[in-house]
């Protein structure tokens, strides 16, 4: 495929694609204000999937290694009052 085929398929292909895309958009503004905005959080959440997994992931480990410290007394807890305390001092 040449130059000139190349930039009239990718041309062809992005025409198809905005068609699809201003289609897609008429039927999300035709929604409620409710579905429209759960149709974003959605949309949102399918780019941001892969690093809020990482993050899931991330916290599990972190509230397990937590938990065997607690287990284990090489960590000790303070009365809420305690922290709360330091927390204000800070």
């Amino acid at each position: 495929m040449g130059l000139e085929a190349s930039l009239e398929h990718r041309t062809a292909k992005l025409a198809c694609m905005n068609a699809r895309v201003d289609h897609l958009l008429d039927e999300a503004l035709a929604l409620g204000p409710d579905e429209r905005s759960a149709l974003v959080v959605a949309l949102m959440d399918s780019l941001d999937g892969e690093d809020e997994a990482t993050v899931t992931k991330a916290w599990a480990e972190e509230i397990r290694r937590r938990k065997d410290e607690l287990r284990s007394r090489a960590a000790s807890t303070v009365p809420w009052a305690e922290a709360r305390a330091r927390l204000t001092a800070l």
